[in-house]
């Protein structure tokens, strides 16, 4: 569930967003991940400098997209914020199935996407640096996730597109569940 939180739009993303509806001639659908879609869908406290986002839809138009929008573009430089496609990530294989539109009717021809806070947290698994732990514990927290929803979504549908030790992302999901779930949420 998103939280109420999820209405606001921040500064500065709600002028570089603004602005790039407002140069897009048709329509674009961005699924968000990272901290972007932790601070606009679920309150996390932080701020970020870009919107990673996993799928744009109309793909074949991702070049055009980060050009107006990416790391270096006109928008980025006024806004000091930008989109970018990361290299390496991995979402739970039916992620798709679970996204929710934030902002709805706000924008022209910009849809965002934000995953739900499972496949949000689940998306941070392989990377697993300070930034993305803390993200896992706000979620965790504030969203009151359950670990057997989460073990089963990592082991249905993450673990088996994973790649590297195996094991290594076994031990940090335990780990995570333990440090982050409360004694009622295991």
């Amino acid at each position: 569930m998103l939280s109420a939180m999820s209405a606001d739009l921040p500064r500065p993303w709600s002028e570089f967003l603004d602005d790039l509806d407002f140069v897009l001639a048709e329509l674009f659908q961005l699924h968000c991940i990272g901290g972007f879609a932790a601070v606009v869908g679920y309150g996390l406290p932080r701020s970020t400098n870009d919107l990673d986002y996993r799928a744009l839809v109309p793909y074949n138009r991702i070049l055009e997209f980060e050009r107006l929008a990416g790391a270096g573009s006109a928008l980025a430089q006024k806004h000091k914020v930008h989109v970018q496609r990361p290299g390496v990530e991995s979402m739970p294989e039916d992620y798709e199935e679970r996204v929710r539109e934030v902002f709805v009717g706000r924008f022209r021809n910009l849809r965002l996407y934000i995953p739900d806070a499972y496949d949000l947290a689940l998306s941070k698994l392989g990377r697993n640096i300070g930034r993305d732990r803390e993200d896992v514990a706000f979620l965790a927290r504030t969203c009151r996730l359950d670990a057997r929803v989460f073990r089963d979504r990592y082991v249905q549908e993450l673990r088996p597109n994973l790649v590297g030790d195996l094991r290594q992302h076994d031990r940090t999901l335990e780990f995570w569940i333990e440090a982050y779930f409360t004694q009622e949420q295991r």
